[in-house]
């Protein structure tokens, strides 16, 4: 796919209250503050990064996005693609989106409950729609990683490669924001199950980490706690992969 010509490390910036954080396994309470999102963002594109992954957290947890106002000032204050998720439930909140500078959208639990709206907003916006396919134990969950949906990753991203996903997201919650490594397995059966292209995350802890998710098929890592915490930094994990 020509949106992932290379393995891309993606950074991510996790907003909560109008502030970037990082939670351990998506749970409320976890949450250590990295500071204001545009400058946060700006830092990771001087420091090399080609986009950006945003996430909404209050909106992944009310369902409605918290926090549309510093999310737009960051939409508007970079040059780099950015993929945005978090509390986007309807293709008319997705396609305002797009039309307003995000490149992507990522649906989770929207998806989850109406896989047909990936197919409405992709012949609108071809290549435009990120699936986010959460696993806790094997298990997809959704609204904010609380709920089990009865349905396998595999399972999922079959129905939605057809359906016109550009990419499939997936973030292993079993080992999400803990700094203790990443399991690769997940990663690969997916891969194997669909040509649509997977984005990892969950677990980064190091150098190898991104090189484990690359020979596993991946085509990008998003790298939230390793990189904010000084594990390795951006240039180092890009240099890891040449």
């Amino acid at each position: 796919m020509s949106q992932f010509p290379t393995f891309e490390v993606i950074p991510a910036v996790d907003v909560a209250d109008g502030e970037v954080v990082q939670l351990v396994q998506g749970e409320r309470g976890t949450e250590k503050r990295y500071g204001e999102p545009v400058e946060a963002a700006r830092r990771w594109i001087d420091a090399g990064a080609e986009s950006l992954h945003l996430v909404d957290l209050d909106g992944a947890f009310e369902g409605e996005r918290g926090n549309a106002a510093a999310i737009d000032a960051l939409v508007e204050a970079v040059d780099v693609p950015v993929q945005l998720g978090g509390g986007i439930r309807t293709a008319e909140e997705a396609i305002d989106l797009l039309e307003r500078g995000v490149d992507r959208v990522i649906l989770g639990t929207a998806a989850v409950e109406n896989p047909e709206i990936v197919a409405e907003i992709s012949d609108r916006y071809p290549e435009s729609v990120v699936v986010s396919l959460d696993a806790r134990g094997g298990e997809v969950v959704v609204e904010g990683w609380t709920e089990g949906a009865g349905i396998t990753p595999v399972e999922a991203a079959a129905r939605y490669a057809d359906l016109g996903a550009a990419a499939i997201l997936f973030t292993n919650v079993d080992v999400e924001g803990r700094l203790e490594g990443v399991a690769t397995e997940p990663v690969r059966e997916l891969v194997a199950a669909t040509e649509i292209p997977i984005v990892a995350s969950g677990g980064v802890a190091s150098l190898a980490d991104v090189r484990a998710l690359e020979e596993a098929g991946a085509a990008a890592v998003v790298v939230g706690t390793a990189l904010y915490e000084g594990r390795f930094s951006l240039a180092e994990a890009q240099e890891a992969l040449e």
